[in-house]
């Protein structure tokens, strides 16, 4: 069956980096946009940064914006999203997700996707 792994949570201070990955297994992942989401308590699953099949086309919600990195290797079925200069308000636990799609084209919205993985936390202190 499909499974999405996130791995590299954990509690980090401001300003520090850390970069977070999904492994991917049970399906063809090249065929598959990718996507980051988070969602902190009380608030609703976001929409973090997104990368079409090939890696060609990203797309980044706008808070994180020449922070953030989404990048992928198809040929280990991986996607990662590197984090840079982090904030308090970058708590929240992390998901991936993944969009089968026809077109090179970043999908953007929560009900779009696939599969899903089961999150990491991700903590940052100030």
């Amino acid at each position: 069956q499909v499974q999405l792994v996130e791995s590299g949570g954990g509690l980090v201070q401001a300003g520090d980096s850390q970069r977070l990955s999904c492994a991917a297994s049970g399906l063809t992942f090249s065929n598959y946009a990718m996507a980051w989401f988070r969602q902190a308590p009380g608030k609703e699953r976001e929409f973090v940064a997104g990368i079409s099949r090939t890696g060609g086309n990203t797309y980044y919600t706008g808070s994180v914006k020449g922070r953030f990195t989404i990048s992928r290797d198809n040929a280990k079925n991986t996607v990662y999203l590197q984090m840079n200069s982090l904030n308090p308000e970058d708590t929240a636990v992390y998901y991936c997700a993944a969009s089968e799609m026809i077109a090179n084209e970043v999908v953007i919205d929560v009900y779009g996707f696939d599969y899903w993985g089961q999150g990491t936390q991700v903590t940052v202190s100030s």
